[in-house]
């Protein structure tokens, strides 16, 4: 599993510097605007008082908190994130396996004294370790920033419950998406279906805070439970770990799977379903 993990984790260097630097300037850059907007809030806030009140709640700031650092941070970083981020989490969930598998070469690795097993969780485990790495740089990035403003003296704990927050959220999308790509015919449905379940989840519970009728349906899903900014005034460990939970369960479930199926040789699969070997015998 080792070996495995260690040649995923080098294929996924550039991601991880991709990802982790152009975050990361995001918010190094955006954080150091911060002491300004705040030194003009009684300015800006006439102004925004101007916009309809539905457009601030969409982002999350439904009591016209943006002007503190936690309402800063959620409406000018974290409130986006998943669903950017998002795109890389579910992408790369989606091929961890079935990539190999549709380009022929996953045969040929099963052929070398390696469990699957074994394979599956060192990709796995090289994929998280990818996501946190990102985090983690952006992380760093932010908390340099904010070493430099006077309105943000957030402590490095304080500064990476936010992240803990966004990593769970994206590691049950990763595991969402994994586990799909293991049932749909193809890598590129089980991408699109995770990602519209995660822009489903976003605009739904943006707008739940809009329109009350919404929000019978958010609760049902994840990003009811991210907690963005407002993660820097206390983690809910409760629910991060039910993200996290959910995602080990989608994760444990593909490689279920994965011990059991049948290893394509190359190209796409199929539905697998009863009703349609009938209607093609007919």
């Amino acid at each position: 599993m080792f070996v495995v993990f260690t040649h995923s984790l080098r294929r996924s260097v550039s991601a991880m510097i991709g990802w982790g630097l152009s975050l990361g300037l995001l918010g190094y850059f955006m954080i150091g605007f911060y002491d300004t907007f705040a030194d003009q809030s009684a300015v800006l806030e006439n102004l925004i008082a101007q916009y309809p009140p539905e457009m601030m709640a969409f982002f999350g700031d439904q009591s016209g908190g943006m002007f503190t650092p936690e309402g800063f941070l959620t409406l000018e970083f974290f409130s986006y994130m998943p669903l950017v981020i998002g795109i890389f989490a579910v992408q790369a969930g989606s091929r961890l396996i079935v990539t190999d598998e549709e380009s022929g070469t996953l045969d040929l690795t099963m052929a070398h004294p390696v469990s699957r097993s074994a394979f599956f969780l060192g990709r796995l485990l090289a994929h998280v370790v990818t996501l946190i790495s990102i985090l983690g740089i952006t992380w760093l990035a932010f908390f340099i920033g904010g070493e430099k403003s006077v309105g943000l003296d957030f402590t490095a704990g304080e500064l990476a419950r936010p992240f803990i927050s966004l990593f769970a959220t994206l590691f049950l999308f990763s595991g969402l998406s994994l586990f799909l790509s293991l049932i749909l015919p193809s890598r590129s449905l089980s991408t699109m279906a995770s990602g519209l379940l995660l822009t489903a989840s976003y605009f739904i519970q943006s707008l739940s805070n809009i329109n009350a009728d919404l929000k019978d349906i958010a609760q049902y899903l994840p990003l009811k439970y991210y907690q963005s900014g407002g993660a820097l005034n206390g983690l809910n460990s409760e629910w991060a770990a039910g993200l996290i939970g959910f995602g080990l369960l989608f994760s444990a479930l593909g490689l279920m799977l994965f011990v059991r199926r049948d290893i394509r040789v190359s190209g796409e699969g199929s539905w697998r379903l009863p009703f349609i070997k009938k209607v093609k015998q007919a």
